[in-house]
């Protein structure tokens, strides 16, 4: 068993600090090399990867369905300065990317890094169903509001413009809801909120109509009253009648 010397200079004290250093800086070189390596792969095949969606979504029509949906305008009111095919496949390429950079700091022994990687990457599905949900409700706002709007407008209802912006506007508060429970921001307020919305809106419909429609009513109801005082006459006469022959048949059986 060997025996180790004790440290009595300055000198042999330096000396093995660097001795140890270099040490341990010559068996990281192996991790640093190999976390160069997946990293520069990794870069190289996330950005092909990228070219490869952008094509695949501008040949079927991608972006005529985001500018369909409203999509377009978001991507344009990010300041980015590409069509919707092109976010969508920027997108795709980071998030190749990070998990490139997840396997690179695991091969670089950094374990405390990777993990928050990874728990990023947990949520990014959770971010693209979100975006797909309002694409799509998007989609269906737009097709309702003027599905709504020529409905009214045939039908000779007034301000059909206002009910397809009324229609537009609670299918994507609804689709908003339903983006912001995925992702998982603040979830409980924004249901409490669009409850509160959506029961603050039924009280105004509520007291509009009482307040605003009161004679309307009063009158539906007046006739109604006045129809079933004109009508007792005869439903008397009838229900008489019936009994009459009722007791007409009874004594015939009896006899």
């Amino acid at each position: 068993m060997p025996v180790t010397g004790t440290i009595t200079t300055w000198g042999e004290a330096l000396m093995t600090s660097l001795a140890a250093a270099l040490a341990l800086f010559l068996g990281s070189i192996p991790k640093i090399l190999g976390f160069a390596i997946i990293l520069l792969v990794g870069w190289m095949i996330a950005s092909a990867l990228s070219g490869i969606v952008a094509g695949v979504l501008r040949s079927v029509r991608f972006n005529d369905m985001a500018q369909r949906s409203g999509f377009s305008g978001f991507v344009h009111n990010m300041g980015v300065n590409t069509d919707p095919a092109g976010f969508v496949a920027t997108t795709a390429k980071w998030f190749v990317r990070l998990i490139v950079l997840t396997v690179a700091f695991d091969a670089l022994g950094l374990p405390a890094v990777s993990q928050v990687l990874q728990q990023l990457l947990l949520w990014i599905p959770n971010l693209i169903v979100a975006l797909v949900v309002l694409v799509i409700g998007g989609l269906v706002a737009n097709a309702l509001s003027s599905l709504v709007r020529g409905s009214t407008a045939s039908s000779g209802l007034g301000n059909p413009d206002f009910l397809a912006n009324l229609t537009r506007i609670a299918v994507m508060a609804f689709a908003i809801v339903i983006a912001v429970n995925q992702i998982g921001i603040a979830t409980t307020l924004v249901n409490t909120l669009f409850m509160g919305f959506v029961g603050a809106l039924a009280l105004a419909m509520g007291l509009a109509f009482g307040l605003g429609g009161r004679d309307t009513a009063s009158q539906i109801v007046r006739g109604w009253y006045e129809q079933g005082q004109s009508q007792s006459p005869k439903l008397l006469r009838t229900a008489e009648s019936a009994q009459a022959r009722v007791a007409s048949e009874t004594q015939r059986h009896a006899a």
